[in-house]
């Protein structure tokens, strides 16, 4: 058999150096260093647009609008709001529902409707 037979499958990732994050000393993985860093974060996330004035939208409503968010087929939806994704998946020809741009366009100045379950995170 010949050499290059037994060698293992080469994969892209064995082209790139393998850097691993250096922890605090005493610091659990995945947690900020320090309050500062957490404050920002905190920051971030209540900077979110909300209306406290709006009403709770109604939960079928909600599970429809996330089975969208969770649903592969209409493309990646992280950085853009629900409308941007149906209408991207529009032009690209992949059937997205009709009741959810109704829903959409019903409920704009929502903001629990306009984003995506992953507004939050920072991309």
């Amino acid at each position: 058999m010949s050499r290059r037979a037994m060698e293992q499958p080469r994969r892209i990732t064995d082209s790139f150096p393998r850097r691993r994050r250096r922890r605090c000393p005493g610091q659990p993985p995945g947690r900020l260093k320090n309050k500062k860093d957490k404050d920002k974060v905190q920051l971030k996330v209540r900077d979110c647009p909300l209306a406290p004035s709006q009403p709770s939208p109604d939960p079928a409503l909600m599970e429809m609008l996330r089975r969208f968010d969770l649903s592969w087929e209409y493309g990646p939806c992280a950085g853009i709001t629900r409308l941007q994704r149906w209408e991207r998946a529009q032009e690209l020809g992949l059937n997205p529902p009709g009741p959810i741009r109704d829903a959409l366009l019903e409920h704009r100045d929502n903001p629990d409707v306009t984003y995506s379950l992953w507004h939050e995170y920072e991309l």
